[in-house]
């Protein structure tokens, strides 16, 4: 049977690099989500929380948009043992 989670139990990959990314920007995650909702993603501060504490999924189409408010690469919101 699959399951769709991480071996830890998260609900995606990319919420710690997330987090990792956003505090070495600078950024509370009410800011983040600020930048996200300027740029078009509908999003709130308690979704960014879910998110980068793993309790919730992510879309690409939210993935895109993360990369865009971040300003990295999409490959820097994957772990690196992934790719």
């Amino acid at each position: 049977m699959f399951i769709n989670k991480t071996p830890d139990g998260r609900n995606n990959y990319c919420g710690l690099r997330i987090a990792a990314l956003r505090k070495a920007a600078g950024l509370s995650q009410r800011e983040l989500a600020d930048r996200l909702q300027l740029i078009g993603l509908d999003i709130d501060k308690n979704a960014v929380q879910r998110i980068e504490s793993g309790q919730r999924f992510l879309t690409d189409i939210e993935l895109l948009f993360f990369r865009r408010a971040l300003n990295v690469a999409l490959d820097q919101l994957f772990p690196e043992n992934l790719l």
